[in-house]
């Protein structure tokens, strides 16, 4: 993994009220041409949280940095996030080998019939008449049993395993933090979303660019609660700002996390489930593995009182079961419908 690239700073978050209008304007014109250009995220150091000297200061601030990231971009690059970085090189490193087996081989990953998984877990492929061109390995909290493994590489299974304890401890901090951002009693998110057997991991490789570029990923908004993506030096993901597709450079060491439509419903479109895809540039295989911090099918979800009534405002979106909505997407990965338009997205329930 690159460790070459500029590292994001907060610079573009700071507002100087002292400048003139058109000041303003240049400046912010010339920041969206930079972020465009640059891949700049906000960067929020998450290490106030991890420190446990209950410093105030630190945490308020950081806290605030993930609010503001929340409800600009609804992506953000965490750093000190508590996760070993050799833990993430091994992962991707084992997650590359399992990949360049065989076909054959990476097939007899699969569960057998009968899974009561919430996802077919194991190793796919995306459809042939998909326009997403990936391949995957997907597994779930291995308490539960849902999982299977290839028997090569040999420490693939262990290194998939820490990364996803790692990672949910990251998305239980993550959840606590954004409780705040939002202004919930505290608890509220923990316990309305204290069941973690939807939580899964996407050990993924996408398939060099054909020509000059080609599809990795449709643009898309993530379905769940929080995502975590770990990603290798290839290079692909953007996100969509303000019109313009910001490229996530690879920053060795760091974690992307985007906040979700669950996310985005509860707070009543306060924060941001930011449309993103993944463009393939290169020649070369690009290997990234996406935790998906969910929360359980049989959840009600609907905008939360403390965004609608209790302040005014009219609610955006009608209540659904969460599994409802996760089988309507799930269905656009296997079906995929001949328009783009027929794609369902959270929309699917505004009001």
């Amino acid at each position: 993994m690159s460790t070459n690239q500029p590292r994001e700073t907060y610079e573009h978050l700071i507002d100087n009220s002292v400048r003139s209008p058109a000041t303003h304007l240049n400046r912010a014109t010339t920041e969206r041409q930079t972020m465009a250009a640059t891949g700049a995220l906000p960067v929020v150091d998450l290490a106030p949280f991890l420190a446990g000297d209950d410093k105030a200061d630190g945490v308020a601030g950081a806290t605030e940095a993930v609010r503001e990231a929340c409800r600009t971009h609804g992506f953000f690059r965490a750093v000190n996030h508590g996760v070993p970085t050799e833990l993430m090189a091994r992962a991707l490193q084992l997650s590359a080998a399992f990949f360049a087996l065989p076909d054959e081989e990476k097939a007899k990953a699969r569960p057998a019939d009968g899974s009561e998984a919430p996802l077919p877990a194991g190793y796919s492929r995306r459809p042939a008449n998909s326009a997403d061109k990936s391949e995957y390995m997907l597994v779930f909290n291995p308490k539960f049993g849902f999982n299977a493994y290839p028997a090569d590489p040999a420490g693939f299974r262990d290194a998939v395993e820490e990364c996803f304890t790692k990672l949910t401890e990251l998305g239980l901090l993550v959840q606590e933090i954004l409780n705040e951002c939002m202004g919930l009693p505290p608890g509220f998110l923990r316990d309305f979303n204290d069941d973690r057997s939807f939580d899964f991991m996407l050990a993924l490789r996408y398939f060099p660019a054909m020509n000059e570029v080609s599809n990795g990923l449709s643009a898309h908004e993530d379905g769940n609660c929080v995502t975590f993506v770990i990603q290798d030096d290839v290079g692909g993901l953007e996100v969509l700002k303000d019109g313009d597709w910001i490229p996530v450079e690879p920053v060795d060491g760091s974690i992307i996390i985007n906040i979700g439509d669950v996310i985005q419903v509860l707070s009543n479109n306060k924060l941001k489930s930011a449309t993103h895809r993944v463009v393939m540039r290169k020649p070369v295989h690009r290997h990234s593995l996406a935790f998906y911090f969910n929360i359980h099918g049989d959840k009600w979800i609907e905008p939360l009182p403390e965004f609608t009534s209790r302040v005014g405002e009219a609610p955006r979106y009608r209540g659904f079961m969460f599994r409802e909505y996760q089988q309507l997407r799930l269905r656009n990965k296997t079906h995929p419908p001949s328009r783009p338009e027929d794609m369902v997205h959270i929309t699917h329930y505004a009001i």
